[in-house]
């Protein structure tokens, strides 16, 4: 099996130093509450999303504004979402405080998932490049300060109106797959074009997410009343 401190050490260390810009105030990144829960409820069906736990991101992270009963947990993702280690290119999505990713982590993507992404968002919030918050990722992992990945998670992403960045856009309703150490070529080597089952962020780490996109038909609107 790979180890990730190996994959953590070929990361080049002077990537930082290649983003030279700061990230857009704070406020940019936020939305109007009601917004967001309308937005969030949109990651899932309402079977899902109706009896989810719900969180808002706030000043001082994430916080829970409604407590469900199913186990899943659905919030609006931000920037810092964005892979941590690979594809590179797209760390810089971290500074695009227009991103927009609606999503419902299952029971066990919310024990694993959940507080690795809310560790993104705070070093993110806390002003770290994208070498720094690889590297706040690893050490928490390496502590046991984040839950092992040891398992295949799951999370809904079927909004409509999610916007995943300038490249990505209003992209297809689809399934998140976390599913440790996995890379594209045990999927079949599909493309990002193909609209195949493939990874899309940091293969072969602990946090490999794998991408299958379902019938556009299943794409959710928000629903604001």
């Amino acid at each position: 099996m790979k180890t990730f401190a190996l994959l953590v050490v070929a990361l080049p260390a002077s990537l930082a130093a290649a983003w030279a810009q700061g990230y857009p105030p704070l406020s940019e990144y936020m939305m109007d509450r009601q917004a967001e829960i309308a937005l969030a409820k949109s990651a899932a069906p309402d079977n899902v999303s109706g009896r989810a736990t719900i969180k808002v991101l706030t000043a001082s992270g994430y916080k829970v504004i409604a407590q469900g009963d199913n186990g899943f947990v659905c919030m609006v993702l931000r920037g810092w979402a964005a892979p941590t280690f690979s594809p590179v290119p797209l760390r810089e999505l971290v500074y695009d405080a227009k991103l927009r990713a609606p999503i419902c982590f299952d029971p066990v993507a919310v024990r694993t998932v959940l507080p690795y992404q809310e560790l993104r968002a705070k070093l993110g919030m806390a002003g770290k490049v994208p070498d720094e918050i690889a590297a706040g990722v690893a050490s928490a992992y390496a502590k046991g300060e984040l839950p092992k990945m040891e398992v295949v998670a799951f999370a809904y992403m079927y909004s409509a109106d999610m916007y995943l960045g300038p490249q990505a856009g209003h992209f297809h309703p689809h399934m998140m797959v976390y599913a440790p150490y996995y890379d594209n070529a045990m999927l079949g080597g599909n493309t990002r074009e193909s609209m195949l089952p493939r990874t899309s962020d940091d293969d072969g780490t602990p946090f490999t997410v794998i991408v299958i996109p379902v019938d556009g038909r299943f794409a959710i609107k928000t629903r604001t009343n």
